[in-house]
C-alpha cells in the first residue's frame, strides 16, 4: 500500500500501557520520587520477562532493606535523552548545524526499542529530541517543512507511512508511538503532510491517501451513530443548533497520565478539594488538553491564573476546527481526482458549513479576533490567543477580519523575539513570555495569505535572530523561546525545557528561505 514492505513486528504485551502491565509496581515507583519526570519510567525498557518482575516486587517490597530505587535500576534499563553525546560545533551556520541534526534525530526501524512501551514502526522518522524519543502527531509536519528543505524527501515520505501505518492499525493517529498515549491523538496535521507530500510528488499523493485520511475523518466525527440535541456532545463531536457540528479535544481514557502519573493525581486533588470536580472528570480535561498539543495553557482553564480550573471538554477550539475544515477541503478534491462525484461534493458541502460556523462561532465582535468557544456556558472562553491566527493559515477569515487580527497580533502579540502565545504571565509553558515555532509559522504564513508581508518579515526575522542568537550562545536549538525577553530563557511546564528540536528546526528552515 506505502510503496515499501514493512516488516512485521512482535510485542510480548501488545499495545498494553505500562500502568496496566506492571499495576501497583507503577504507581508506586510514580509516586515514589525516584525519577524527576514521570516519564523516564514509562518509557523504561524491562530486562526481564515484566510477569516475573511483577512476582519479585511483590515478593521483595515487604523486606525491611528493600530499596526501589534499586529494584528499578536491576530489572529495568532507563531511556537516555536524545542528543544527549552530540557536540554541536557553533562555528558552523545555523542551518548547516540543523543539516547534521537529521542524522541524530532520526530512527530507524531496524534499531527501535523492544520490551517497553513503544510501538515499533515500519519505517524511519524523525524525533523531536530531548526526552521527547517517539514520533509525535503534529510535530512532525512542521519537521517536515525542514526536511523539504534539506531534500529530505525520503524521510518526510516515510514519516507519512507511519502515520497511515497508525492509522490503518488503531482509526486514528496517536499523539506519539507509546502505548500510553493510545487514548487521544493530536491536532490533525495529515491532510496537511499529505499536501505537503504533493507539492514534490503530484496531485497522486491524495489519491493515495484517501482510505487514511477518511479514517481519521471518521474518527474525530464520530457521534455515537445517533443525532443529538445543540449543545450536546459525543467523543470529539459538538453538536450546535442548526445542525452545526464542530469538535474539540477529548481522550477515551479518564485516568492519571502514565507519563505524569505523580503531577495528575496532586492536581486532580486540589481540584475536588477547590471545585468538587471528580478526579475522573480532571484527568479527561488534563488528558483532552494534552491532545491539542497545549499542554498546558491557562487558554483551558476558567480561572486563567489556577491550573485546577481546567475544563479542555467544555470548550470548542478556533484551530482544531480549521484543521478538520482543511481535511473535509483535502477529502474533497481526493475524491474529485478519484471521479467520485458524490462524496466530492458531499465534503465540499461539509467544509462550506464548518467555515460557515467557525464565523459564527469564533468571531468575536466586542474584540475583533478569533477566540474558543465554550458550548457549556455558549460564550467565548476569556482567552486571547494566538490559535486566532489559524483562519488566516487556512484563508477562511473574510478581508475585514483578517486586517482587525493582523493588527492584533501585532498590538498583543508581536515581542522582540516573535509572538507570544498567549497574553497571560502564568508559569505554563504555552503562556506568555513563550513563544513556540508551530504557532510562529502558522501565524507568518497567515499573515503571506492576506499580503501582509511587512509584519509577516517582520516576525520572521524576529523569531530567526532569537534563534540563532541561542544558538551562537549554547550551540542549542530549542523546543520553545523566551520572546519577550530574549536574554532570558524559556521557562514552566511540567519538564525542563527540552532540545533537538525538531519542529524549531523544520520551521527556521522553511522560513530562513522565506518560503510561503
Amino acid at each position: 500500500m506505502y510503496g515499501f514492505v514493512a516488516p512485521s513486528f512482535t510485542y510480548a504485551s501488545p499495545h498494553i500501557s505500562p500502568e496496566e502491565l506492571y499495576g501497583t509496581l507503577f504507581k508506586d515507583v510514580q509516586n515514589s520520587h525516584i525519577f524527576p519526570d514521570s516519564k523516564t519510567f514509562a518509557d523504561a525498557i524491562p530486562l526481564e520477562d515484566p510477569v516475573l518482575i511483577i512476582e519479585r516486587y511483590h515478593q521483595e517490597k515487604s523486606d525491611t532493606e528493600f530499596d526501589m530505587a534499586l529494584f528499578i535500576q536491576k530489572y529495568f534499563r532507563m531511556p537516555l535523552h536524545i542528543s544527549s553525546d552530540f557536540r554541536p560545533d557553533t562555528s558552523v551556520t545555523t542551518s548547516e548545524h540543523i543539516g547534521r541534526l537529521w542524522s541524530v534525530l532520526t530512527r530507524y526501524p531496524e534499531n527501535q526499542e523492544r520490551g517497553g512501551s513503544l510501538i515499533p514502526l515500519p519505517f524511519s522518522y524523525v524525533v523531536p529530541g530531548g526526552r521527547f524519543r517517539e514520533i509525535y502527531y503534529w510535530d512532525s509536519y512542521f519537521t517536515m517543512l525542514g526536511l523539504k528543505e534539506s531534500g529530505r524527501v525520503d524521510l518526510i515520505e516515510s514519516m507519512i507511512n507511519n502515520f497511515a501505518y497508525l492509522i490503518d492499525n488503531f482509526g486514528y493517529v496517536p499523539t506519539a508511538n507509546r502505548t500510553y498515549y493510545l487514548g487521544r491523538s493530536q491536532p490533525p496535521f495529515f491532510s496537511l503532510m499529505v499536501r505537503l507530500y504533493s507539492e514534490m510528488e503530484g496531485k497522486k499523493v491524495l489519491t493515495r491517501f484517501l482510505p487514511q485520511m477518511q479514517k481519521e475523518y471518521d474518527y474525530w466525527m464520530d457521534n455515537g451513530g445517533q443525532d443529538a440535541e445543540p449543545f450536546s456532545a459525543h467523543r470529539r463531536l459538538v453538536n450546535l443548533p442548526d445542525g452545526a457540528v464542530l469538535n474539540r479535544y477529548w481522550d477515551d481514557r479518564c485516568t492519571p497520565r502514565p507519563e505524569s502519573y505523580r503531577e495528575d493525581i496532586e492536581l486532580a486533588q486540589e481540584a475536588f478539594e477547590k471545585y468538587n470536580v471528580a478526579p475522573d472528570a480532571l484527568y479527561r480535561h488534563i488528558r483532552a488538553a494534552a491532545e491539542s498539543g497545549w499542554d498546558f495553557s491557562s487558554r483551558w482553564f476558567d480561572d486563567e491564573s489556577d491550573f485546577a480550573s481546567i475544563h479542555t471538554t467544555d470548550i470548542i477550539p478556533i484551530d482544531l476546527n480549521c484543521l478538520m475544515y482543511h481535511l473535509e477541503q483535502t477529502l474533497a478534491e481526493a475524491y474529485m481526482l478519484k471521479e467520485n462525484q458524490e462524496c466530492s461534493n458531499l465534503y465540499n458541502d461539509k467544509a462550506k458549513a464548518r467555515s460557515a460556523a467557525i464565523q459564527t462561532y469564533f468571531w468575536d465582535e466586542s474584540k475583533n479576533y478569533y477566540m474558543d468557544y465554550d458550548f457549556k456556558k455558549r460564550e467565548f472562553t476569556k482567552a486571547i490567543t494566538l490559535a486566532g491566527a489559524f483562519p488566516l493559515f487556512f484563508k477562511l477569515a473574510p478581508k475585514p477580519h483578517s486586517h482587525y487580527v493582523r493588527g492584533y497580533l501585532r498590538l498583543n502579540f508581536l515581542r522582540s523575539g516573535g509572538l507570544l502565545t498567549t497574553t497571560n504571565r502564568t508559569g505554563q509553558q504555552w503562556d506568555a513570555p513563550n513563544g513556540w515555532a508551530p504557532l510562529q509559522w502558522i501565524a507568518y504564513k497567515g499573515l503571506r495569505n492576506y499580503n501582509f508581508h511587512r509584519t509577516a518579515n517582520e516576525l520572521c526575522a524576529e523569531w530567526l535572530g532569537l534563534v540563532e542568537k541561542e544558538f551562537k550562545h549554547s550551540g542549542k536549538m530549542l523546543e520553545k523561546y523566551n520572546v519577550s525577553d530574549t536574554n532570558l530563557i524559556a521557562g514552566g511546564g511540567e519538564y525542563e525545557i527540552q532540545e533537538g528540536f525538531g519542529w524549531t528546526n523544520g520551521v527556521y528552515l522553511r522560513m530562513k528561505n522565506k518560503k510561503r
